[in-house]
C-alpha cells in the first residue's frame, strides 16, 4: 500500500495533467459559493477581493497605521467603499520574527473594530486572521464569517474542531515553521510538491474534523525564498484540485527583493503578480489595495472574453 506521502505526490501529478485541460475561467466558475451560518452566500462569479486590515503596531507594510480602533475602522470603511468582498481583520502580526500574542491580547485589539463593522456594515463579510482557536471562536461569536489561519491548523491543535463547530469557511495556509522561525533558511526538495502535500494532508484532517468549506493558500512569503515563491506562483494552478485558491502577494518581499524597493513602493509589482495569479487560477486575491485589485479583475475579465 502506498505511503500517505506518495498518495499526495500521485495526486499532484494527476492535478498537473488535469489543469492543463482547464482554462482559468472554467476553474473560477465551477466552484460552489462560500456559504455562511446566517444564510448569506458569496459566489465566485468573479475572483473575490479580500482586503487586509491590520490592527497591529508591527505588520510588515502598514504596521502602526491602523493600530488604534478609530484608524482601523476608517480603513475598513474605506476598503468596503472601494468594493472589498471580504474584510480580513488581523490583530496579531505574522511578519517574520513577530512575537506571539495571548488570545486575550489579540481579542482586546480585535473586538472593538469587529463589533463596530458588524453594527454599521451588517452586510460586510468579515474574516478573522488568526491561528488561535480561542480568538476564532470569539470572533465568529461577534460576527466574523470566515477563519483565515496562516498555520493551516499546525499552531493550535483545537483549531479544526473549533471551526467545524462554528460551521464557517476556513482558509488553510501553508507555512514552514512559525512566524518567528519561518524565514530562517527555508529549504525544500520540491517546493510545489511539498506545499501541495501539506495542503492536501491538512485539508483531509480538516474535513475529517467536520469542516465543510476550505480555501487553500500556498503561503507566499511564509517560510519561502524568493525562488520558492515564484515557483509556487508559476505552478499555482496545480493547487486548484484541492478547492478554491487564495493568493496573498500584496507588497511582499518577493516583490521588494527583486525590484529593490520597499513595501510602500510595491503597488506596481503587486498588480503584476496579482495578474499572473489570476491567469494561474486564483479565486481570491488578498490585498492591501482594493481599488487596484478590482481593476485588475475587470481587465482580466475582458481579456478572457476576447477571442483568441
Amino acid at each position: 500500500m502506498p505511503s500517505a506521502s506518495n498518495v499526495y505526490r500521485y495526486r499532484t501529478i494527476i492535478c498537473y495533467f488535469w489543469v492543463q485541460q482547464m482554462s482559468t475561467i472554467q476553474v473560477n466558475t465551477k466552484l460552489l459559493p462560500l456559504k455562511f451560518p446566517n444564510g448569506k452566500e458569496l459566489p465566485y462569479t468573479n475572483p473575490l477581493v479580500m482586503a487586509v486590515v491590520n490592527i497591529t503596531p508591527d505588520s510588515f507594510y502598514d504596521g502602526g497605521k491602523f493600530a488604534t480602533t478609530e484608524d482601523a475602522i476608517k480603513q475598513a470603511e474605506k476598503l468596503i467603499a472601494e468594493g472589498a468582498d471580504i474584510l480580513d481583520l488581523g490583530a496579531a502580526s505574522t511578519r517574520p520574527g513577530a512575537e506571539f500574542l495571548t488570545p486575550e491580547q489579540e481579542l482586546e485589539r480585535l473586538l472593538p473594530v469587529l463589533d463596530h463593522i458588524v453594527k454599521e456594515h451588517p452586510d460586510a463579510v468579515i474574516s478573522v486572521d488568526t491561528f488561535q482557536s480561542e480568538v476564532a471562536k470569539e470572533a465568529v461569536k461577534h460576527g466574523a464569517s470566515i477563519v483565515n489561519d496562516i498555520s493551516g491548523g499546525t499552531l493550535d491543535d483545537r483549531m479544526f474542531d473549533v471551526v467545524a463547530k462554528l460551521k464557517v469557511p476556513y482558509i488553510l495556509m501553508h507555512i514552514q515553521g512559525d512566524p518567528q522561525t519561518m524565514q530562517v533558511n527555508p529549504q525544500y526538495d520540491d517546493v510545489v510538491a511539498e506545499v501541495y502535500e501539506f495542503l492536501a494532508r491538512q485539508s483531509d484532517k480538516a474535513r475529517d474534523a467536520g469542516i465543510k468549506q476550505i480555501v487553500v493558500d500556498p503561503g507566499f512569503g511564509f517560510g519561502k525564498t524568493v525562488e520558492h515563491n515564484f515557483t509556487l506562483l508559476r505552478n499555482l494552478k496545480q493547487f486548484c484540485i484541492l478547492g478554491p485558491v487564495m493568493a496573498g502577494l500584496s507588497r511582499k518581499s518577493m516583490i521588494n527583493k527583486v525590484l529593490k524597493t520597499k513595501p510602500e513602493n510595491a503597488l506596481a509589482g503587486t498588480i503584476s503578480l496579482n495578474t499572473i495569479a489570476l491567469l494561474q487560477g486564483a479565486n481570491i486575491l488578498r490585498v492591501h489595495d482594493v481599488k487596484e485589485a478590482r481593476q485588475v479583475i475587470l481587465l482580466m475579465n475582458e481579456y478572457l472574453k476576447a477571442r483568441s
